[in-house]
């Protein structure tokens, strides 16, 4: 029998056997609870365990470990944060902007860290990253970013011209591109599964199919109800990202908006020889709605983004959309006119977590007993194993260079109510297709 999960993503369904936790049956007491079963809820359980080995901790996920974000994503771990850089610095000034980029930094070379210490089997490759100008108006956007970059101080990033980029990664499209090699690809389901297993190892207790339906925060203690049991805990870590929604202190601070994947069958050699791709980078263009590609360990072309998905109230319920699959699939062609004929092979949907001020955001509660993470961007593998690093030290009350810095506890504009949210959310959408299609209306590209 198919397992429920199994068609959220080929990641899920072709990732070897899963061996699901049970649920919760009965009442439990420990001294921290974790909320959500993706990479920030297992890599927070990890920490928690190894800085202190002596603590009870208990992830508690809805669903499967993965089912979300982390088990559905395009497997890039990367330093891009939000937006563009531009847009951080115009917003928080270029001391955070530079703060964040360094977080970045550091959580994509955490994920290869835990990849190596613990050998984690999720076909792991650090290949670099092309953000690729397919108009004349996308030169000019990376080339400021880039030179924003380097005004900022910060290295490892460079633009490189038609010819280099064609040299890594063949397309009649490319015009330029934004070179950096600190980027890894991997599969996201078998990364948080591996966490799962790390996490579990340390000793950390987890509960699959196991909802959280209420929490009440006590003086001394919080209890988590459940639908066979009660968990009361002395800390909480929310690590729900887009599903935040059923949570009431988060559920202003962020909206699930969907996007979409397409892949194809392994490429056969005669198919990829056009292309090169030798080094297998990770590519995204820069429209404000992305288009993000890469080989898989089976040379199958994943290519998601192009356009999102909004949801109005509590709808989650949106994982599936034939026009834009049917769209990412003519962006294959017109990208790698080789692959005509390719056949795809599957299709799948699902949230990201997005503030108001497109911007991620993580910190405490009330008070420190209390914290969470969430507005992942779209790019959250790596940036939730850090976060989950972060929100460990900041239970345990610990000092470090990550808790100190943006964006750890920045103040986060809520989002207004339905039906205004609603609207809003769509406007948002409205000027970001616009500005795309003002800089794709001349030269070519992908329309």
């Amino acid at each position: 029998m198919t397992e429920d999960y199994e068609s959220k993503s080929f990641w899920l369904a072709n990732s070897g056997p899963y061996q699901e936790s049970p649920p919760l049956a009965g009442d439990l007491k420990c001294d921290v609870a974790v909320v959500g079963g993706g990479f920030a809820g297992t890599t927070t359980a990890y920490f928690l365990k190894k800085a202190e080995p002596s603590l009870h901790v208990v992830v508690l996920e809805s669903e499967v470990i993965g089912f979300g974000a982390s088990g559905r994503n395009a497997g890039f771990a990367m330093t891009t944060f939000g937006l563009m850089m531009s847009l951080t610095k115009t917003m928080f000034g270029p001391e955070k902007t530079r703060q964040s980029h360094h977080y970045m930094e550091r959580a994509v070379d955490l994920v290869g860290e835990l990849v190596a210490e613990h050998n984690l089997d999720c076909e792991y490759e650090r290949t670099g990253f092309l953000r690729a100008a397919t108009t004349p108006a996308y030169i000019k956007r990376i080339q400021d970013e880039v030179e924003l970059v380097k005004s900022l101080g910060l290295e490892g990033i460079e633009w490189i011209d038609a010819k280099a980029t064609r040299a890594r990664v063949n397309s009649p499209l490319y015009l330029g591109a934004w070179w950096e090699p600190r980027c890894a690809l991997l599969n996201p389901a078998k990364l948080v599964r591996e966490m799962k297993r790390v996490s579990m190892q340390c000793g950390a207790q987890v509960y699959e199919r196991t909802p959280v339906t209420e929490i009440q925060r006590n003086a001394d203690n919080f209890c988590l109800k459940t639908p066979k049991g009660c968990v009361t805990a002395g800390r909480l870590a929310l690590t729900t990202n887009a599903y935040s929604l059923s949570i009431p202190q988060l559920r202003r601070k962020q909206v699930p908006v969907w996007t979409y994947i397409v892949l194809t069958e392994p490429l056969k050699p005669e198919q990829l020889a056009p292309i090169g791709w030798k080094d297998r980078e990770g590519v995204e263009d820069y429209r404000n709605l992305v288009h993000y590609y890469r080989l898989t360990a089976e040379n199958r072309l994943l290519m998601g983004g192009r356009d999102i998905r909004l949801t109005f109230g509590d709808n989650m319920d949106k994982d599936l959309d034939d026009r834009i699959f049917g769209e990412l699939e003519q962006d294959i062609i017109e990208l790698f006119p080789s692959l005509k004929g390719v056949k795809i092979a599957d299709r799948w949907g699902g949230p990201v977590s997005v503030p108001v001020d497109m911007t991620p955001a993580l910190g405490c509660l009330g008070d420190h007993r209390a914290v969470y993470s969430l507005g992942c961007m779209g790019h959250g593998v790596s940036l939730m194993h850090l976060n989950g690093q972060v929100l460990a030290d900041l239970l345990l009350e610990k000092k470090t260079q990550w808790t100190e810095s943006f964006p750890v506890g920045r103040r986060v504009i809520s989002w207004p109510p339905e039906p205004i949210r609603y609207v809003v959310s769509q406007a948002i959408l409205g000027y970001l297709h616009a500005e795309d299609a003002w800089a794709e209306r001349k030269g070519f590209g992908i329309s």
